[in-house]
């Protein structure tokens, strides 16, 4: 029994991991293009690294509050890449 739920937490567990790296924001700007932009999604990218090398650490037990913040990066990384979008179309 003992051995039938660890081997289900540890299948969750990296169920969880994939469905996460499957989901990390976005590199999609033109550093051509938006020098700044493209710095700032490197900056997001390097936040969510650290918060998942901080969730790993912590073995999870974040309260939630990391895999949260992951998903802000995530929405502002789709932001930027909307104002550089924003910004291609002005430029025509």
């Amino acid at each position: 029994m003992n051995k039938t739920i660890l081997f289900s937490a540890v299948a969750l567990s990296l169920l969880g991991t994939g469905a996460v790296r499957a989901q990390e924001p976005a590199e999609n700007i033109s550093r051509s293009r938006h020098g700044n932009l493209a710095a700032a999604q490197d900056l997001v990218r390097q936040a969510f690294d650290r918060l998942t090398v901080a969730q790993q650490d912590n073995e999870f037990d974040l309260g939630g509050h990391a895999g949260r913040a992951k998903e802000l990066l995530r929405q502002a990384s789709d932001e930027m890449r909307q104002a550089a979008s924003a910004a291609n179309r002005h430029e025509r």
